[in-house]
């Protein structure tokens, strides 16, 4: 994972609390190296090519006993399974949609698991990030959903994703805490002293 050192976990602790002493709010990080295993697909990318195999031999004008053949599955097979567990291959061949639910699936995972829907007034915010998928999402709770519609939060969401793109993890978490903090301080000014959850990063897998 790009972002597994204590230094820069240290620093988004320390701005999420800047910010915090500013707001009712609770920011919460999350980041996780990849939302799914996908052990399936190499499975099945791999006996995909290996059903080839009789039709690569007949265009190669290989002719080869049944015998030869089944070896020669199983063999392809095995190397293809292995290749395709390459995790940037691996992600090349995971369709976009099944990324994209299973980012999407983990960070409500995550949110219900920090305890963001129990913050006083509901004002937990999550940013989540998952590495592999290159996925960003914010969820927000029902106080701040109330006041602020999702789209508000999206150009924040694109920015990052191009920062992830980028390999600037550290870029990314800095510009969008410092972002969405400034919006929850103006809406959600801080009322009395506070601290709900950890500010510190939660690193995944």
């Amino acid at each position: 994972m790009s972002l597994m050192n204590d230094g820069f976990a240290d620093e988004l602790a320390q701005q999420i609390q800047l910010i915090e002493e500013q707001t009712d709010a609770e920011i919460v990080t999350v980041l996780a190296r990849q939302s799914d295993d996908y052990l399936y697909i190499p499975t099945l990318w791999a006996a995909f090519i290996a059903m080839l195999t009789p039709l690569m031999a007949y265009e190669l004008g290989f002719w080869l006993e049944w015998q030869d053949i089944f070896i020669w599955q199983w063999g392809i097979w095995f190397v293809a399974s292995v290749a395709c567990r390459w995790m940037p291959l691996k992600m090349l061949l995971v369709p976009r949609h099944v990324r994209r639910h299973r980012a999407s699936l983990m960070a409500r995972q995550q949110f219900l698991a920090q305890g963001l829907h129990h913050t006083r007034e509901r004002l937990g915010v999550l940013i989540f990030v998952s590495e592999a998928e290159r996925y960003v999402e914010i969820l927000v709770d029902q106080g701040i959903a109330a006041r602020v519609d999702d789209s508000e939060w999206q150009q924040i969401i694109n920015d990052f994703v191009q920062q992830l793109k980028s390999g600037q993890i550290d870029v990314g978490y800095r510009q969008c805490v410092a972002q969405v903090g400034a919006r929850l301080i103006t809406l959600f000014p801080a009322s009395a002293p506070q601290q709900q959850l950890s500010n510190r990063l939660v690193r995944l897998n």
